[in-house]
């Protein structure tokens, strides 16, 4: 590759532009700040422009140095970044970002299970779910959504149907959909289309949930089950709960939700040996937990997601 400029001289311009001096920016490269000033006055002959005024008390970028500065900061910082991720496709590390309900009543229940698989991968869990960006840090990621997420790739893994749930003590007190009070219609804050998208399906016109708002469904969904009333569950959010007979689905009547669970991804993880194995695994589980509130379906396009 040619016309690459004095690297060394690059930087050490760049951290003492950063920080304002040769004596930090030494301090920061392991260098003496004799060593600093001279790679910096190399690379300005050698580029043929002053990128620093020395003057009495301390070092002014220059116009030239500003600019060359702006432009050389986020270069070195994708660099560190592309360094990270390529060290990363041989670590055995695996870094999962999901929302705090899916962590709880989904992955985590089911950690075991991977560790038997690939219980040489150290596993890592991060609750930062739809409602934050997604990490630079993370391996993939798993979210409710559309299945468009820009700058990623993404798996479909779960259809995401609503189905009312509840108590079994309650559910026996339920013989129709019409026999449902507003007022015992567990809500979920971010999700305030779920009821009357089910309440339609059902030919329920003009009932609107009135029960108590929960900011998470896990919440609402333990509060189903608590017998405070009767919530929406989502896939995956309820398979255990029914599987296990905490909650019960007192009419039989999934709805779709509008969108699906997505494992996510950044395409240079894609063949990482902790990355593949959680890949396989997390397939067959989605693949395995099918059939427990209805046939999975396809995802469908949405407008909208949570940070469940």
């Amino acid at each position: 590759m040619t016309g690459l400029p004095y690297l060394n001289g690059v930087k050490a311009f760049e951290a003492a532009a950063r920080v304002g001096g040769f004596a930090a920016a030494a301090e920061e490269l392991h260098v003496t700040p004799a060593a600093v000033s001279r790679m910096v006055r190399l690379l300005e002959q050698r580029m043929g422009v002053a990128l620093f005024e020395r003057r009495p008390n301390g070092l002014v970028l220059t116009e030239a140095g500003r600019a060359y500065q702006a432009g050389l900061t986020p270069l070195f910082a994708a660099l560190t970044h592309l360094t990270r991720q390529v060290t990363a496709m041989s670590s055995r590390a695996l870094t999962v970002g999901v929302g705090p309900t899916f962590a709880i009543r989904w992955l985590i229940p089911r950690l075991a299970a991977f560790r038997r698989v690939a219980p040489e991968i150290d596993v890592r869990i991060a609750t930062g779910g739809a409602a934050a960006p997604f990490d630079e840090g993370w391996t993939c990621g798993i979210r409710l959504g559309n299945g468009v997420w820009p700058g990623l790739d993404a798996e479909p893994l779960f259809a995401a149907n609503l189905v009312p749930v509840c108590a079994p003590a309650l559910a026996g007190r339920l013989r129709g959909p019409a026999d449902l009070a507003p007022d015992t219609m567990l809500r979920v804050a971010h999700a305030p289309e779920d009821w009357p998208a089910w309440l339609g399906a059902a030919g329920l016109r003009g009932v609107k949930a009135q029960g108590p708002m929960f900011e998470f469904y896990g919440q609402a969904l333990q509060a189903a089950a608590d017998g405070v009333g009767v919530a929406l569950g989502i896939r995956p959010y309820v398979d255990d709960d029914l599987a296990a007979g905490r909650l019960v689905t007192p009419f039989a009547l999934p709805v779709p939700k509008g969108m699906g669970w997505f494992l996510i991804f950044r395409s240079i993880r894609r063949r990482e040996p902790a990355f593949v194995a959680f890949r396989d695994w997390i397939a067959d589980a989605a693949l395995g937990g099918r059939g427990v509130t209805g046939p999975a379906q396809t995802p469908a396009r949405s407008k909208r997601a949570g940070p469940d």
